[in-house]
């Protein structure tokens, strides 16, 4: 039987198993944990240009993509007898009600976003005292999978725990210029070692995103920003280029120049 709208959670449910059905959709069937990986981490990309574009309607539409997501991992855990969307559930809500006991258990002196916060990390980490073979690092429990800008950023705020943070932002400000004069002086040697420039454009992103982390400010959405204006910038110079009868690709610089700095004009 197909559900019928207004349809419930328990729906999504019900829908998620009937694709992965012996006589469900062929491609939903052949799925993996691991082939639809990359989806889950594009939906929840989608979603954050949504929050940044401050787009409601597409916000709804685009954490229905990401809960499929979930679901789908969910329903394949539970043919394969390891867990199902109820141990999810379960699992998620014992921990947010162990990790607020301000909240749940009336834990007195919380009382501000900081505080909550450091007593999260305390509740991690005698959660982590139960477990075998525990992290010693305080790096060395993060994914292996997070995307680099974002690891980056993960890193440097486990180092400023330990101490490891510098006096004010003009410190970080003045490694971020280190590390670009550190990877200029390897692209300009005689003879360019590849390996070494790379590692010197890493040191010099790391110390941008630490930069970013002192003046809290997140690089991943300053980045996105930044995309999207270049991308709108860049659509506006092929317009212009059009308008004025000539062909985009192809021209020397000192045209593309000339059609950016009016697309920057237009925009102001």
């Amino acid at each position: 039987m197909i559900p019928q709208p207004p349809y419930s959670f328990a729906d999504l449910l019900s829908i998620m198993a009937r694709l992965r059905a012996p006589d469900g959709c062929p491609w939903d069937r052949e799925q993996s944990h691991e082939s639809i990986l990359a989806c889950l981490i594009e939906e929840s990309y989608e979603f954050v240009d949504a929050v940044e574009r401050k787009d409601l309607p597409n916000m709804r539409e685009e954490l229905g993509d990401v809960l499929l997501q979930v679901v789908f991992h969910a329903q394949m855990a539970q043919e394969a007898g390891t867990f199902d969307i109820n141990g999810v559930i379960h699992d998620i809500s014992e921990k947010l009600i162990r990790r607020h006991p301000h909240v749940f258990a009336a834990t007195a002196g919380v009382d501000t976003a900081h505080k909550v916060a450091t007593q999260w990390d305390a509740i991690k980490k005698i959660e982590k005292q139960g477990k075998p073979d525990p992290v010693e690092s305080l790096l060395g429990d993060l994914p292996r999978s997070l995307p680099p800008l974002h690891k980056a950023m993960k890193i440097s705020k486990r180092a400023v725990k330990a101490g490891f943070e510098w006096p004010d932002w003009r410190g970080v400000a003045a490694k971020v210029r280190e590390e670009l004069e550190e990877f200029e002086a390897e692209a300009k040697a005689d003879t360019v070692d590849r390996e070494a420039l790379e590692l010197e454009l890493g040191d010099l992103l790391f110390s941008v995103v630490n930069l970013g982390r002192y003046l809290k400010l997140d690089p991943e959405r300053a980045l996105a920003r930044t995309n999207a204006k270049f991308v709108k910038r860049f659509e506006a110079m092929e317009a212009l280029a059009k308008a004025e009868g000539i062909p985009f690709e192809g021209q020397p610089l000192e045209t593309l120049d000339a059609l950016w700095e009016k697309a920057k004009r237009a925009e102001k």
